[in-house]
Parts: structure tokens; C-alpha cells; sequence
């Protein structure tokens, strides 16, 4: 497998990741747990991002040619979700998982 098809395949497994423990958080730990877990700006931007993310893993694995497009607006949403995540209780692993999937998405865009 050469680079570039090396780090899609990371790239999509990045997100599907990402995908998948905010919406796991989110359902599970924040709902759960009330107050600021479930305060409309960070709640939006958790299911913003995991929708982002596994519309960004299904770009690339269909071969949509622009898929950095998509990649580059993944980053951005996981980046800001990372953010919102710090410092509460219990979100340091959905944090971690956005902040990877930012850094890694960010890559294929550029």
C-alpha cells in the first residue's frame, strides 16, 4: 500500500473512531450526567461532528475524488468539539478522538 492510500485508510479509521465515541459520549455520559454535558452549543457540535465525520470516512471510501473538501471541514468540526470537551468530567477520551481525527482530517485537506 503506498503513503497516500496508507493514510486514508488511517484517515478513515480516524473518523469512524471519532464517529463513534461521540456519539456513544453523547448518548451515553452526557445525557446522563445533565448540566454543562447537555448545554445546546456543546451537545449541537457533538452531533455535528460525529455526523461529519462518518459523512468524511464515507467520502473516502467511495472514491469521492474531493474528498479533502469534506476532510478539511472534519477537521474543523473536530477541533471545535475537542475544545468544547476539555475540561469537563469524563470527556477526556472523546477529546482525545477529536483531537486525532482534527489532526489527521486536516492532513488529507491540505
Amino acid at each position: 500500500m503506498n503513503a497516500v492510500a496508507n493514510e486514508m485508510e488511517q484517515c478513515i479509521d480516524s473518523c469512524i473512531a471519532c464517529y463513534r465515541q461521540c456519539v456513544q459520549t453523547a448518548m451515553h455520559h452526557c445525557l446522563e450526567t445533565g448540566g454543562e454535558h447537555v448545554t445546546p452549543h456543546h451537545f449541537r457540535l457533538m452531533m455535528g461532528c460525529s455526523e461529519m465525520c462518518r459523512t468524511a470516512a464515507h467520502t473516502m471510501l467511495v472514491g469521492v475524488e474531493n474528498h479533502g473538501v469534506v476532510c478539511g471541514a472534519c477537521s474543523v468540526l473536530c477541533a471545535d468539539c475537542a475544545a468544547s470537551c476539555e475540561g469537563m468530567d469524563g470527556m477526556d477520551d472523546c477529546a482525545r478522538a477529536c483531537r486525532e481525527c482534527a489532526e489527521i482530517c486536516g492532513r488529507m485537506a491540505a
